[in-house]
């Protein structure tokens, strides 16, 4: 699947399956083998002193493991699942948000491989989010789990 399309489908499902997000204005930007990007506004998302909220700020990171898993690995028969999740905010999120995560090649092959053998296979995923100045306002680590349909 051409990466527009891919894109675009990961936004739909946004849509549909986490209609929250969707609302929050999370977009997948980038999306791709062992690569994803998200965003959000500030627009409808600040809190009492003008920074964005911080569970938009979670949710921006978080929905990265379901972007990667679209572009690393088989959907049609595996989805994932966020087993545990941890959050650090570094700065006041005053912008724009854009989130990014990659997961190596390696890591893409052995949760592939133990997730055809087993039917479920953990993996780790961390994540930056900066504003639009570049400035790290949080970072992330994300335990997710690649599970076969009908597990």
């Amino acid at each position: 699947m051409p990466a527009d399309d891919l894109v675009d489908t990961v936004n739909s499902v946004i849509e549909v399956a986490m209609p929250v997000a969707a609302k929050m204005g999370v977009r997948v930007l980038e999306v791709g083998r062992g690569h994803a990007v998200t965003t959000v506004p500030i627009e409808g998302n600040g809190n009492h002193f003008g920074a964005i909220y911080a569970g938009v700020q979670f949710t921006v990171a978080e929905v990265l493991g379901g972007a990667i898993t679209a572009g690393s690995f088989d959907t049609s028969a595996f989805y994932p699942l966020v087993k545990s999740f941890d959050i650090a905010f570094r700065a006041m999120a005053r912008t724009d948000l854009r989130a990014e995560a990659t997961l190596s090649e390696d890591e893409i092959t052995r949760v592939a491989a133990e997730a055809a053998a087993a039917g479920k296979a953990d993996f780790v995923l961390e994540a930056v989010v900066t504003d639009s100045a570049g400035t790290t306002v949080a970072t992330s680590r994300g335990l997710y789990q690649l599970r076969a349909f009908g597990r």
